[in-house]
């Protein structure tokens, strides 16, 4: 059945359950819900046999690279200097060493 669906405890995203015989009639419809983000696992005998799931495309090294460098960019751009660790809690202790 197309709407017998898991919960969300089980997965990030949404996930449906359906027999392998049932499926062959729905083909079309379970790939387009599958094209959307949902998870349909196929089963044989109710054990779960296959999963649909969305492809996702991963980006080619140059904009891959130039994304990293923008981030990098963006992060150095946000930076601020501040103390070296080594001398982060002097406010803490006095001339003698010993915590005020």
């Amino acid at each position: 059945m197309l709407d017998q669906y898991i919960g969300p405890f089980n997965s990030p995203s949404v996930q449906m359950r359906i027999s392998v015989t049932e499926a062959k009639a729905q083909l079309t419809e379970l790939v387009r819900r599958a094209e959307s983000g949902e998870e349909v696992i196929l089963t044989r005998h109710g054990q779960a046999a296959a999963r649909l799931t969305p492809v996702r495309t991963q980006p080619d090294p140059r904009t891959r690279r130039a994304i990293i460098d923008a981030v990098r960019r963006a992060g150095a751009a946000k930076a601020s200097p501040s103390p070296s660790a080594e001398r982060s809690q002097d406010f803490l202790y006095g001339e003698d060493g010993l915590p005020e």
